[in-house]
């Protein structure tokens, strides 16, 4: 079995020589992104790559944690301390993570993120939850 460390590592090589984009493997074509948050309870500098879709200047991500029933714990991390980096390609910016309210801010950015990336549509199901949406902003540093 492959180390999942090396695929990951293999995955963002990838994703910074095509600008974001990995060009093989099951996330071939989609566009991807390198969230970096402080971890709530380690403190420590936390790494997630996740699919994106965009909301004008904004960065929109789902934690969906591909379905599953628990919230991935970036986003416990990103409430806690909304400050973060996030990498496309071979360029890093600093942003601000906000949740989106439940209601129709969430339910218009879940249903745009479902139209650029439409496997997402099932997850909700899947996971037996509403899955929480992530707004990114860029922040001048």
């Amino acid at each position: 079995m492959t180390d999942p460390n090396d695929w990951e590592e293999a995955l963002l090589a990838d994703i910074r020589e095509h600008d974001g984009t990995p060009s093989q493997g099951p996330l071939a074509g989609d566009p991807l992104l390198v969230l970096y948050s402080r971890g709530i309870r380690s403190g420590e500098q936390r790494r997630a790559i996740l699919t994106y879709s965009r909301d004008g200047d904004a960065y929109v991500v789902a934690a969906s944690a591909g379905g599953s029933p628990k919230d991935p714990a970036w986003l416990a991390n990103v409430v806690a301390d909304p400050e973060v980096t996030v990498e496309i390609g071979r360029r890093s910016f600093p942003a601000t993570a906000e949740v989106a309210d439940q209601g129709a801010d969430h339910d218009a950015l879940w249903q745009r993120h479902v139209d650029a990336l439409p496997r997402f549509a099932e997850y909700p199901e899947k996971a037996g939850r509403e899955i929480p949406v992530v707004r990114l902003r860029p922040t001048t540093a």
